[in-house]
């Protein structure tokens, strides 16, 4: 069977976690999940195309091009639970064009699998990873069309939805590696980029830790085997000319013994890429000093706030002086860091947040993002807003029920447009001092990287607004304006 993927582009919603300004810089990211996808169905024996509708600019119709011109029996889509009007509004526009049956997955379908797949235009939902769910599917639709044999499947029989047990183990090992001969590589960045062509990784799934505000917390941790790893890394260096990877894992060093491995297999290949991870605290310095030597050229720390008191409200688990600690090892590693922080946790105050600011201040970091707290699905939080409003909002959301809007945080006493505000407040603070300004410019590579940068900071002091607006006309950067007008012109011409 011919499978389509589409990838469409996305406003930015009051309800987001991150400014507007920041979101807007904030990276321009392969669809990994797609190409994940892609290729399992195309290990099963089916052709794929990936539309990255949204790197490339593409509208409803010029999409629409694309798929007539490549003619789909399937088209999938990834449905978050924030995005997910706008990508159904694609599903509506793109189905009246092309009438084929329509699958959908993402994390959104674990939390409302019934209530996503209820709208006319989607036939079918992947529950849980596709690596089982999709060859089945796809057997299915080629042949008698049974679809009560496919695991984890959710679908619709004379009127009614049906949701199938998925009983197969998730072995993450089984994975193919993502297909990445879909995808425009070289139009891949993220803010901090150094290298082209970049690319993502995740090589792990899950996290075994409880912070409150994450929908990741308590999951069963499931991670690929050393070698798989920079087997991946090995084929993305040499195939895609890709120089520079963000290790998408909720904790890539929660195992040490694991991520010692994975250092040392990339030297003893001699891979010359550049890569950065996500982490917690309790990073040694031995194990920094291992992973420079391997590449590792940022961390992204998940710091959340300088109040030791709200650390332990949201069952962070870590100390101010660990913090301290990991941020001033990792510097001496020769490694750049980057905090993420979150503003309006619960019990916080315009005091902590004061604090949060100082402390992030004081820490010699490289880069910080400054979050807003957000009661995302099956989170504590999330379950504590539904209690509290006799509401399920996002569930609302998925069914057409209700409007972009500021979500209530009953968790503490300031308000949204404080929230908002203050986030403001403190990523310009942050950056405007004089010293952090002098550094960061001479550790800057190029005109490309000063530009970004520069336009970044000066959109936020005069572009971001105090109390966040929704933008329909949203476009994330995109900071190679010849790449995108040559890969236009490909469409165009495929199409």
């Amino acid at each position: 069977m011919k499978l389509a993927l589409v990838f469409n582009p996305f406003s930015y919603k009051i309800h987001e976690e991150n400014l507007r300004i920041v979101q807007k810089y904030f990276g321009m990211f392969p669809p990994l999940s797609l190409a994940w996808v892609a290729a399992i169905a195309e290990k099963a024996g089916h052709t794929v195309k990936i539309i990255d509708a949204r790197t490339l600019r593409l509208s409803k119709e010029e999409t629409v091009d694309q798929l007539k011109s490549f003619k789909p029996d399937v088209m999938g889509f990834m449905m978050t639970t924030y995005m997910f009007p706008e990508t159904l509004g694609w599903i509506k526009h793109l189905k009246r064009e092309i009438n084929v049956p329509v699958v959908i997955g993402g994390y959104n379908l674990r939390v409302y699998p019934v209530e996503s797949v209820m709208h006319d235009e989607i036939d079918f939902g992947v529950v849980e990873q596709a690596y089982h769910t999709v060859p089945a599917l796809l057997r299915e639709l080629e042949g008698s069309r049974n679809y009560e044999n496919v695991p984890g499947l959710v679908y619709k029989k004379a009127g009614e939805i049906k949701v199938t047990p998925h009983p197969q183990k998730i072995d993450f090992n089984l994975f193919p590696f993502p297909a990445r001969h879909l995808l425009p590589n070289d139009l891949y960045a993220e803010f901090p980029t150094e290298r082209k062509n970049f690319s993502v990784m995740v090589t792990s799934l899950g996290c075994p830790f409880k912070c409150s505000f994450c929908e990741a917390g308590g999951t069963p941790y499931s991670p690929r085997d050393p070698k798989l790893v920079v087997d991946e890394m090995e084929e993305c260096y040499h195939k895609y000319g890709i120089r520079e990877i963000d290790i998408f894992d909720y904790n890539f060093t929660v195992d040490k013994k694991r991520t010692f491995e994975i250092c040392r297999e990339i030297k003893k290949r001699n891979l010359d890429i550049l890569w950065a991870c996500r982490s917690r605290v309790d990073v040694g310095l031995d194990l920094l000093y291992e992973m420079k030597e391997a590449g590792c050229g940022r961390i992204y720390y998940g710091i959340e706030s300088g109040c030791q008191e709200i650390l332990d409200r949201v069952h962070k688990e870590v100390t101010l002086d660990q913090i301290k600690e990991a941020v001033k090892n990792t510097k001496k590693a020769g490694i750049r860091t980057l905090g993420f922080f979150i503003i309006g946790s619960p019990d916080e105050t315009k005091i902590t947040v004061k604090q949060t600011l100082k402390f992030a201040k004081s820490l010699d970091l490289d880069y910080v993002q400054f979050s807003k707290c957000l009661a995302k699905p099956l989170t504590p939080l999330w379950k504590q807003m539904v209690k509290n409003t006799g509401r399920d909002y996002w569930k609302d959301w998925i069914l057409g029920e209700a409007k972009d809007e500021p979500l209530p945080r009953a968790w503490t006493n300031l308000t949204n447009e404080e929230i908002d505000d203050l986030t403001k407040d403190a990523y310009i603070s942050f950056h405007a001092r004089l010293p952090f300004l002098f550094r960061s410019a001479l550790k800057v590579r190029s005109f490309h990287e000063f530009k970004k940068k520069f336009m970044g900071f000066w959109e936020m002091i005069f572009s971001q607004e105090s109390i966040s607006q929704r933008d329909e006309k949203f476009q994330a950067y995109h900071g190679d304006a010849k790449r995108l007008a040559f890969y236009r012109k490909i469409a165009k011409f495929k199409a």
